[in-house]
């Protein structure tokens, strides 16, 4: 028994341990780190949610280039190229590198056959230029006159890397352009919600009483209208000779009216337990004003959880847009969004559809923006309580 213990590598180190050397070793960071801090370490770890937190960043810091970025204007037609398909980029011709080029496309009906495709001609090269000056012109930032164009079509040709729809417009240049709109009434629509549900939620929390009572109410009644059929009665009633920039903002403060009511019930909760807090209650005897107990001290403790709950009602309001424009009450032309893109497919029929698959791509973008919004929001809500 003694020899098999002496051949058996012993568990415990032979020095004495010296608490202050291992306290050393120790990263002081790990023990003094701000809450923020914390949160931001968490959030790291969710791969999928930092991809798309870059994802998204990325989107919204391009709206402003849009339309550097699209070869044509959004509602540029081309009576000659309908419903033109997609067309690719390439570098090689005949096995040789010849820089990058298009060939051209037409679709044509194939009479024996009763079917409609597309046939690509291989022999005529046309060479597409980067970063260059072509097309119409347009103010960048809405200051700079400016014809610049990330990537421009080739001469004597045309260039839908996306195809075309049935007016001839680009589907590339229509969705780069719709995402300005898509993507900037989600967060209007959420900036409404949450001044509305902060300040009623606030309210009932914090005072109580009749005000509580007429708060939940309030929610209790919103929260039981059907939310579609009112968002098309309220968009029907948008006046038809309102501009597109009024409409859309209406658009906005209508999906903002309806998505309030759970944010303030989440508030309210929030509050009737902050306020039973020490420090609340040492703030309240030392005369500061309810706003300044409000803003200066329960509202940093939910501050975190309004940001996970923002992510997560974006996708809900960039949703709720296409919807409304898919079903004709929401952006009205000439602006352009990704429901109203949608809305133009349905116009086309179900046989163009079957026929012109291609005009049905900016669901692509609204799937993408939806998907990247909800990983986003669940990464923060996992990463807002950085001790579990």
């Amino acid at each position: 028994m003694d020899d098999r213990r002496d051949t058996q590598a012993h568990y415990v180190a032979p020095d004495d341990y010296d608490a202050e050397a291992e306290r050393q070793t120790l990263d002081r960071a790990d023990f003094d780190a701000p809450t923020r801090v914390l949160v931001w370490r968490r959030f790291k770890r969710h791969k999928l949610g930092v991809a798309c937190g870059l994802f998204l960043a990325f989107l919204y810091l391009l709206l402003p280039f849009m339309e550097m970025l699209a070869p044509y204007g959004p509602n540029a037609f081309d009576e000659d190229n309908i419903f033109a398909p997609p067309q690719g980029l390439y570098l090689y011709h005949e096995g040789e590198f010849t820089g990058l080029h298009t060939y051209p496309t037409a679709t044509i009906y194939d009479t024996r056959t009763g079917l409609v495709r597309s046939i690509t001609n291989l022999h005529n090269q046309l060479p597409v230029r980067l970063f260059s000056t072509c097309g119409e012109s347009y103010r960048l930032l809405g200051l700079v006159e400016s014809r610049f164009h990330v990537i421009c079509q080739p001469e004597g040709g045309k260039l839908h890397l996306l195809g075309s729809d049935r007016l001839g417009r680009d589907i590339l240049s229509r969705v780069l352009h719709g995402a300005r709109l898509s993507l900037t009434i989600g967060l209007i629509g959420v900036t409404v919600s949450f001044l509305i549900g902060l300040t009623l939620g606030g309210m009932a929390g914090y005072f109580g009483g009749w005000i509580d009572a007429a708060v939940q109410r309030a929610i209790e009644v919103f929260r039981s209208l059907p939310e579609l059929p009112i968002w098309l009665a309220l968009s029907a009633a948008v006046p038809v000779n309102w501009n597109s920039l009024s409409v859309f903002v209406m658009i906005s403060i209508i999906l903002g009216l309806l998505d309030w009511p759970g944010l303030a019930r989440a508030v309210r909760s929030k509050f009737l337990a902050l306020r039973e807090e020490d420090y609340v209650r040492a703030a309240e005897l030392m005369g500061a004003s309810p706003r300044r107990v409000i803003n200066a001290h329960m509202m940093p403790n939910f501050m975190s959880h309004l940001i996970a709950s923002a992510t997560l009602s974006i996708p809900a309001m960039i949703l709720g847009e296409t919807a409304l424009s898919f079903l004709g009450f929401g952006i009205r032309p000439p602006s352009v969004s990704w429901g109203l893109m949608l809305n133009d497919a349905l116009d086309a029929g179900l046989g163009a559809l079957e026929i012109y698959p291609w005009i049905l791509l900016p669901m692509v973008p609204v799937i993408l923006v939806v998907l990247a919004f909800s990983f986003v929001g669940d990464a923060l809500r996992d990463a807002l309580d950085p001790y579990s």
